[in-house]
């Protein structure tokens, strides 16, 4: 199963962490692993893009784990552009639990 936990300070997502296989296919063929690898990657990258700063990122050696930070010294700009792309991967992931919620499961933190 993959575990997604989303870290919220005042109500504001501070990171997120995604961990586990979903196992719901054969390697190669998880339709909901990746999923959440493209959810979440392309969240990351559209930071980075976007936001014009790099998160703070840990990644587990064969995949299967990704830990991500936002920095606690970011601009207005950045942190409101970075907080809706993060809202976004929040509702993509909960829309693939809704259908998939065998396969992965998402907490607040």
């Amino acid at each position: 199963m993959i575990t997604v936990s989303v870290f919220r300070l005042h109500g504001e997502i501070t990171g997120f962490e995604v961990s586990g296989h979903a196992e719901s296919g054969p390697y190669g063929h998880d339709l909901v692993c990746a999923a959440v690898s493209a959810v979440s990657f392309g969240a990351v990258n559209a930071i980075v893009s976007l936001c014009e700063f790099e998160p703070e990122i840990s990644q587990g050696g064969k995949g299967g784990y990704l830990k991500v930070a936002l920095p606690d010294y970011l601009g207005k700009t950045a942190h409101t552009k970075a907080q809706t792309l993060l809202e976004g991967m929040q509702v993509s992931l909960e829309t693939i639990e809704n259908e998939y919620s065998q396969y992965i499961k998402i907490t607040q933190m």
